[in-house]
């Protein structure tokens, strides 16, 4: 990868060897297919202006760890007030970050990558983009760590170390995205 860097003309550019522009697309993929899954097709909505509005979705937690960091609970003393506002806001929630994971993976399909190889990839992000891709990057490495068990640097420090070859990729994987991100912060600064 070639770090993210400002355009004199405007917007960041960075470009990314194929199989990183993959693993982006396959993550964010993943990240979209994962929160659609929770909210499913309903076959008919008892509140017809609530659904127009986005709102009345699930007032239960989500089971998956995962979901349940991407769409944690707004009061953590009161499961009743949590479930009233999430009510209100997980759809909305889910559907910005669905909304920002595609457009990180319609980016890099902009900038040339294709899913059977091909050449590297460059992407241009105005600022829109560039938000979308922090946010999305930021859900992607929150969902890698509930994976990994990491909650603070102890933890991370361990999977740097474990022996487990799957582990030791996926804590790679992190690492590099953390590599992504900071790059993308220091651009935009």
């Amino acid at each position: 990868m070639k770090p993210f860097k400002q355009r004199r003309r405007g917007g960041i550019v960075a470009t990314f060897e194929p199989a990183e522009a993959h693993v982006l697309t396959s993550l964010a993929g993943q990240i979209v297919e994962l929160l659609r899954d929770r909210h499913g097709t309903p076959e008919s909505s008892p509140d017809p202006l609530g659904s127009e509005l986005g709102i009345g979705g699930p007032s239960a937690p989500p089971e998956d760890p995962v979901l349940r960091r991407l769409l944690p609970n707004a009061y953590a003393d009161d499961t009743e007030d949590a479930a009233e506002f999430r009510r209100f806001t997980e759809k909305s929630l889910t559907s910005s970050k669905v909304a920002n994971a595609e457009r990180l993976i319609a980016t890099l399909m902009e900038g040339g990558f294709e899913p059977e190889g091909g050449a590297a990839v460059e992407v241009e992000l105005d600022d829109g983009a560039a938000q979308a891709w922090m946010r999305s990057l930021t859900d992607i490495r929150l969902s890698i760590a509930v994976r990994l068990g990491i909650e603070d640097d102890q933890d991370t420090l361990l999977v740097q170390h474990s022996e487990d070859e799957a582990v030791q990729a996926m804590s790679d994987v992190y690492d590099w995205l953390g590599y992504v991100q900071e790059s993308l912060i220091v651009s935009l600064g």
